[in-house]
C-alpha cells in the first residue's frame, strides 16, 4: 500500500471517530431523560441466577440417579419416580422466580 492510500484511511478514520461523540451525546440524553429501567435488569439476572442454578441441580440430580441405578438396577422403578419428582420441583422453583421476575419488571 502507498503512504497516500494508508493516510486517506487514517484520515477518514479520524473524520468518523470525531463525528461519533456527538450521535452518542444525542442518544444518552435521551437516555438520561427516561432513565434506566431497573426492573428489566433485575428480572434478567433473577432469571439468569434461577436458570444457573437450576441446571446446576438438575444436572446433579440426574448424576446422583445414574449412580444409584449403575449400583442397584433392581430400585428403577422408585430411582425413576424420584428422579423425576426432584426434576420437576427444581424446574418449578425456576419458573415461580420467572413469574416473580416479570411481575416484578412490571412494576418499575
Amino acid at each position: 500500500m502507498s503512504k497516500r492510500v494508508v493516510g486517506l484511511a487514517l484520515l477518514a478514520l479520524l473524520a468518523c471517530s470525531a463525528v461519533a461523540p456527538v450521535w452518542a451525546q444525542e442518544a444518552a440524553e435521551e437516555h438520561a431523560a427516561s432513565g434506566v429501567d431497573w426492573g428489566i435488569l433485575g428480572a434478567a439476572f433473577a432469571i439468569a441466577i434461577a436458570a444457573a442454578f437450576g441446571a446446576s441441580g438438575q444436572s446433579r440430580a440426574i448424576a446422583a440417579a445414574v449412580s444409584a441405578l449403575a449400583r442397584n438396577p433392581g430400585a428403577a422403578g422408585d430411582i425413576r419416580f424420584a428422579l423425576i419428582l426432584g426434576l420437576a420441583l427444581i424446574e418449578s422453583l425456576v419458573i415461580y422466580a420467572l413469574v416473580i421476575a416479570l411481575r416484578g419488571a412490571a412494576f418499575f
